[in-house]
């Protein structure tokens, strides 16, 4: 067996290569719910020496690459294959990441088929989420990080995000808020089952106790209600981040 070496490295590749390591990674955030985004900012803000957010503008050519683009699901109508499209059109990036909170062996195989590159669970505390993220930038190929034992949904009370969702203020939990939010986009129960990767009766569940909560009996008047308190979702609104 004959073992090729690599050539031996100047000084200044060694530097360069050390900088490179060094660098936060460059991410940036996709959903069309401005809060959404900047929850997920929050949750990174005290890393921002090992991430850092970047804004890219959805209505002109990209300028900068990034390294990352995370694709928060939350309130998402879109299929994967369209979401990867609309990423090469307005991003220069190296990895795409599927962040949602259902890691099944269905949605790893339709993220795959997408071209998309991770799928990582939101049940995921900030500190593994960042160490994901750095997992991807490395890895060659498909990378699932998940948490069997975290939670299924997210409260306001929780400690894991400690932030704003829409319909957080009126207590409703994030998977709540996101039934309401496809319910405000015209979506059935079997669209949103479909489109979550939950059980019908799951997707029952949580409408049922979202209508408690927001004090609504009817689908019209959740969707009234979901107008109100910004449940409608900004289309082409990229990545909206501040660093």
């Amino acid at each position: 067996m004959v073992c090729h070496l690599p050539p031996p490295r100047s000084a200044a590749d060694v530097t360069q290569e050390v900088a490179v390591t060094q660098r936060p990674l460059q991410i940036t955030i996709m959903n069309d719910y401005e809060l959404v985004v900047a929850g997920v900012i929050a949750m990174l803000k005290p890393y921002a020496d090992r991430v850092g957010v970047v804004e890219v503008d959805a209505h002109e050519r990209p300028a900068l690459p990034v390294d990352i683009v995370l694709f928060d699901t939350f309130g998402s109508t879109s299929s994967l294959t369209a979401v990867v499209k609309h990423i090469e059109r307005h991003c220069l990036a190296d990895r795409v990441v599927l962040y949602t909170w259902e890691p099944t062996p269905q949605a790893v195989s339709a993220a795959r088929s997408a071209g998309i590159n991770a799928l990582i669970s939101k049940a995921l505390p900030a500190s593994e989420l960042v160490e994901a993220l750095e997992q991807i930038h490395q890895a060659s190929g498909f990378v699932v990080r998940s948490d069997p034992a975290g939670p299924v949904d997210e409260l306001g009370s929780q400690p894991n995000r400690c932030h704003d969702w829409p319909g957080s203020t009126a207590q409703l939990s994030m998977r709540e808020a996101e039934m309401v939010a496809l319910i405000c986009q015209g979506k059935s129960n079997s669209d949103i089952a479909q489109q979550t990767s939950l059980s019908p009766n799951s997707v029952k569940a949580y409408i049922r106790s979202a209508y408690r909560k927001m004090g609504v009996t009817t689908r019209a008047q959740a969707v009234a209600w979901g107008i109100s308190h910004g449940f409608l979702p900004q289309p082409c609104r990229l990545h909206l981040a501040d660093p």
